[in-house]
C-alpha cells in the first residue's frame, strides 16, 4: 500500500470519527461527566495540598517563630518594670494564649508539638516573675495547665511523629513541673528517663536533666534566716556621758 493511500484512510477514519463524536459524546454522556468530575476533584487537591503545605506552614512558622523572638524582650521589660515596683508579669500570660491558637491551627505534628511546649514553659516562667506572693492554688492551677500542654504534645502531635529532640523537651517540662509541685519522686523518674535514654543522649535537654539530678537536693532543702541582731545602743544624752575623773594629789612640801 502506497503512502498516499494511508494517508488517506487515515484522514477518513478521522473524519468518521469526528462525524461521529457527537452521537458517541451523547451515548456515554454520564460516563465523561464522572471522569470529569474526578480529574477536577484530583487537580482541586492537589493544588489545595500543595497550598497547605507550602504557604500555611510557612506562615504557621513564621508567626511562631515571631512569638518566641519576642520572648527574651518581654521578660526585660518585665524585669526593668519590677525595678520600679511595677507587676507586669501577666503580659506572658497574652504571648501563652497565641501560642495556644498557634498550636490549635497548625498543621504539622512538630510544629504544633513545639508551640504546646513553649506555651507551658512561658506559664512556668510567667509564675516566677510574679512580683507579689503566689498562692498554692495558683501555683497548682498553672503548673497544671502547663502538665496538660506537654502531655498533649507527647501524646497526640509527638505520637504522629516522633521527634526525640521535642520528646526529651516535654518531658524534661513535665519534671520540672513535678519539681515545682514538690513531687520529688516524680521530678526525679522523669530527669533520670532524659537523661540517660540513648535516643535523647545528643539533645540539650539530657544535659539539663543530669543537672537538674545533681542540683534538685539542694533546692528541697527549707532555708532558714538568722533573726536580726539587736540595735546598738546609742547615747544623746550629753548629760549622760561619762565625765573623766581627776583625782586632786597634794603637792610636795619643799625639803
Amino acid at each position: 500500500m502506497r503512502a498516499e493511500q494511508r494517508h488517506e484512510l487515515k484522514q477518513n477514519a478521522l473524519a468518521e470519527w469526528l462525524l461521529n463524536m457527537p452521537q458517541w459524546v451523547k451515548q456515554n454522556l454520564r460516563m465523561i461527566t464522572y471522569v470529569s468530575a474526578v480529574v477536577i476533584i484530583v487537580l482541586g487537591y492537589t493544588v489545595w495540598y500543595r497550598y497547605q503545605k507550602t504557604v500555611v506552614t510557612s506562615r504557621e512558622q513564621n508567626a511562631l517563630t515571631g512569638l518566641l523572638t519576642q520572648l527574651p524582650q518581654q521578660k526585660a521589660q518585665i524585669a526593668q518594670a519590677q525595678a520600679q515596683g511595677m507587676d507586669v508579669s501577666y503580659s506572658l500570660l497574652t504571648m501563652a494564649t497565641e501560642l495556644e491558637s498557634v498550636a490549635g491551627s497548625a498543621k504539622k505534628d512538630t510544629l504544633a508539638a513545639l508551640a504546646l511546649i513553649k506555651e507551658a514553659e512561658i506559664l512556668r516562667t510567667e509564675l516566677h516573675f510574679r512580683l507579689g506572693a503566689l498562692s498554692q492554688q495558683d501555683l497548682i492551677t498553672q503548673i497544671t495547665r502547663a502538665k496538660e500542654n506537654y502531655t498533649k504534645a507527647l501524646d497526640t502531635h509527638l505520637k504522629k511523629t516522633p521527634n526525640t529532640t521535642l520528646e526529651a523537651m516535654a518531658k524534661l517540662g513535665l519534671g520540672l513541673c513535678e519539681e515545682e509541685l514538690s513531687n520529688f519522686d516524680q521530678a526525679r523518674a522523669l530527669y533520670n528517663e532524659v537523661a540517660t535514654a540513648p535516643q535523647y543522649e545528643a539533645t540539650t535537654s539530657a544535659a539539663a536533666a543530669k543537672l537538674r539530678l545533681q542540683t534538685m537536693d539542694f533546692y528541697k532543702q527549707k532555708i532558714a534566716f538568722k533573726s536580726e541582731p539587736a540595735p546598738a545602743i546609742v547615747i544623746t544624752d550629753p548629760n549622760a556621758a561619762v565625765q573623766p575623773q581627776i583625782m586632786m594629789m597634794p603637792a610636795e612640801q619643799n625639803q
